[in-house]
């Protein structure tokens, strides 16, 4: 197993196998600050993480989904695990939608929790968010350990 392998069974290990992930994910606001800047935004959300990507439900018109749809670039931390990075941000639709019926059912058991309290899944507005990761950074051993993965290019760079 090379590096890139073990990094990305390490995001599996820590983020995986259905767990209720916390991350804070940052995006660039939709208006530029008073200087003409692009402003960052973050907020903590549950995410699901499966195959590179984590797996958000939310509002469609939450101010990160507006912000997405603008720029679908962004960055996460995943709370207490050593794992961050940055990726592209996808709506994949009402949570009900044909589409996504295998993926909702992992994510009501992943957030079973909170889920039915925090979602209103009549509403065509409740979405899932997709979190495609670009690139990922592994800590461990306080850092004396680290993995920097493209998986764009399924590789460990510098």
């Amino acid at each position: 197993m090379n590096r890139y392998e073990e990094g990305l069974r390490l995001i599996e290990e820590s983020c995986g196998n259905g767990k209720d992930n916390v991350i804070a994910l940052a995006t660039i606001a939709a208006d530029p600050n008073v200087d003409g800047n692009p402003q960052p935004y973050v907020r903590e959300v549950d995410a699901f993480y499966e195959d590179g990507v984590f797996y958000i439900t939310t509002w469609g018109k939450s101010n990160k989904m507006i912000q997405i749809a603008k720029n679908k670039e962004v960055g996460f931390v995943v709370c207490k695990e050593g794992v961050s990075g940055s990726g592209l941000g996808e709506n994949l639709g009402w949570v009900l939608d044909p589409r996504n019926a295998e993926l909702r059912v992992k994510l009501r058991k992943a957030f079973s929790n909170w889920y039915d309290h925090a979602n209103n899944e009549q509403d065509e507005n409740c979405v899932i968010l997709a979190i495609r990761m670009t690139r990922g950074t592994i800590f461990r051993d306080e850092g004396s350990v680290r993995y920097n993965l493209d998986l764009v290019n399924k590789k460990e760079i510098e």
